[in-house]
């Protein structure tokens, strides 16, 4: 069920709403003890003013003790509302953007995905460096509302001793926010773009890592390189040209700030020339000309973290708002039930048709990878129904029919590719923790080597993508996974080309034996497999153009046996 939240976070401005009404309260709490730090910032220098004139008159040791007192007064509410204050706020800044991460993620891990056009690298820089920025808009307005109380109170102060000053504080602040509301939108702009291409940046790290092997074996790791140091570049020099700009904005801020505050003391000192205030009050004004330059230096760069806080949001409901590459149906399929391809139309594949009984174990030999890919991505629902000509029916029910959750608990589709998580062996095979058929998995895919290979046996460490196995050991890992899950409907696409003949002999029997009663289908070209198997489907050309035992077609197809034959 779509939430409220989900259904209104749909732009940068709509998550920024949402991100400050849920946070509301506590930014209530921490703008007060900001506010209260600002004022009392702004009344030491007013304390010292009215000191030094009431030391003028009358220079009792009682008047001297009463104003160390309300000095230490000013100084303790300072400390204290500046701690509290900025702990409330960095604690719901943290939470929300915990939350936005969250939501970004559960939109890249749900089971159908969006029509985003982006990549994973892209993804997961949204959901880190974006939902951050994005949350930092929790801090942005109490900080803002609290400088602009230190502005108020300054301006008023002055105004007190002398109107023109208080004039000149309010214009000046004015002018200086005009100027910098003007060069804060470049940043902005600038900012959505750096973000962009740092996440295109992410996304080629990411490809190449999943392609390095492969990459180093027909030699185009440095092609590789090349590629990702051009995005790179890019990345970089719009980093550069984003810091020139921030440059330039600080730069002109710090100017304008300390243009204000001479000018505030300037006119003091020229208004206490003439008479027209007291030494008190020229001591006040030196003061709060001092102080004023960091609360116009906070009020000043608000303005740009709330652009660069809008432009992170913007790029987070690039995901959040995308559409669904399907719209999937409510139904579920039937326990244990068969798997039936009508006439299929879809890339490499044509007409393809074929049938698979409940609790039938059915090989498929492609001749060509592609048509095994293409159908592999069609089982998995990678491939949205309405993409493919032709039906897919599950348990009697067609597909689309069906929901993406209930399909992927029915029928589970290992790819020949499984991706290895940083962690344990166990947790590999059961990533749930259910502890259901490990041990049945385990020995089934002849993992039972590497489990004994190590001391710690099932908690031995496995770093990210399985670098610290083999290839036939990530394989055979990724095979007991896809057993422990105990799908009603199992589909394996090259469960064992990384293995040895001797191993993979040992694995289809294994798995034709526990899978027993289970419908299992098996995309290979393993000779082992196939004659494990209760019959096999000849794939070629995009059609099925044999069917029987894999003993029978190897005497009476003679392509088979020389496509199978090893």
């Amino acid at each position: 069920m779509t939430t409220p939240d989900k259904q209104r976070s749909r732009t940068g401005p709509d998550i920024l709403r949402t991100a400050l009404r849920r946070n509301a309260g506590a930014m209530t709490g921490g703008t007060v003890l900001m506010g209260m730090y600002q004022a009392g910032e702004t009344a030491f220098p007013i304390a010292l003013g009215l000191i030094v004139e009431h030391t003028m008159r009358d220079r009792s040791l009682g008047s001297l003790a009463l104003s160390i007192a309300a000095l230490a007064v000013i100084i303790t509410t300072v400390s204290l509302s500046w701690r509290f204050g900025m702990r409330i706020l960095q604690k719901a800044n943290t939470t929300e953007a915990h939350r936005w991460r969250v939501r970004v993620a559960a939109c890249g891990l749900q089971p159908v995905a969006r029509d985003a056009d982006l990549k994973s690298g892209e993804v997961l820089t949204i959901a880190t460096e974006d939902a951050d920025q994005t949350a930092d808009i929790i801090e942005v307005v109490p900080l803002l509302i609290s400088s602009l109380v230190a502005v108020l109170i300054t301006a008023v102060a002055l105004g007190m001793a002398s109107v023109q000053l208080g004039l000149l504080v309010i214009v000046g602040t004015v002018a200086i926010l005009s100027i910098l509301s003007v060069m804060s939108k470049r940043i902005g702009a600038g900012t959505r773009e750096q973000q962009a291409r740092v996440a295109r940046a992410g996304a080629k790290v990411a490809d190449l890592i999943t392609g390095l092997r492969p990459l180093h074996g027909f030699g185009g790791n440095h092609a590789g390189f090349l590629s990702y140091r051009k995005v790179s570049t890019e990345a970089k020099s719009q980093a550069i040209a984003v810091a020139k700009v921030n440059g330039a904005y600080a730069g002109t801020a710090l100017a304008l700030n300390a243009t204000l505050a001479a000018a505030v003391t300037l006119t003091a000192g020229w208004l206490a020339f003439n008479g027209q205030i007291t030494i008190g009050q020229l001591v006040m004004a030196v003061g709060l000309a001092q102080f004023i330059m960091e609360p116009l230096r906070l009020f000043s760069e608000m303005p740009k973290y709330v652009m660069i806080a809008r432009a992170s949001a913007e790029r987070m409901a690039l995901v959040l708002a995308a559409p669904p590459v399907m719209t999937p149906g409510q139904g579920r399929p039937s326990a244990g039930g068969d798997l039936e391809v009508d006439s299929v139309r879809y890339g490499s594949l044509r007409e393809l048709k074929f049938h698979v009984s409940a609790g039938e174990f059915v090989a498929i030999a492609v001749y060509q990878p592609r048509a095994a890919a293409d159908l592999a991505s069609i089982l998995a629902v990678n491939v949205p129904p309405d993409a493919y000509e032709g039906v897919v029916r599950v348990g009697g029910q067609e597909l689309a029919d069906l929901s993406i959750e209930a399909v992927r608990e029915h029928m589970l589709v290992n790819p020949y590719d499984g991706e290895i998580f940083a962690g344990t062996l166990r947790t590999n095979i059961d990533p749930a923790g259910a502890g259901r058929m490990v041990a049945e998995a385990v020995e089934a895919s002849m993992l039972t080597d590497v489990v004994a290979l190590h001391r710690e046996g099932l908690d031995y460490g496995v770093r990210d993508r399985g670098a610290n196995l083999s290839g036939g050991q990530r394989q055979r890992l990724s095979l007991a996974r896809a057993l422990a899950a105990d799908a009603d409907v199992l589909v394996l696409h090259d469960p064992t080309t990384a293995v040895d003949a001797v191993t993979e002999q040992l694995i289809a029997r294994n798995v034709a034996e526990l899978r027993r009663d289970r419908t299992t289908i098996v995309i290979t070209s393993s000779p082992a497999l196939l004659d494990a198997a209760d019959r096999v489907l000849v794939l070629d050309d995009g059609v099925i153009t044999a069917e029987d035992t894999h003993r029978n077609l190897l005497t009476t197809d003679e392509d088979y046996r020389l496509a199978v034959a090893r």
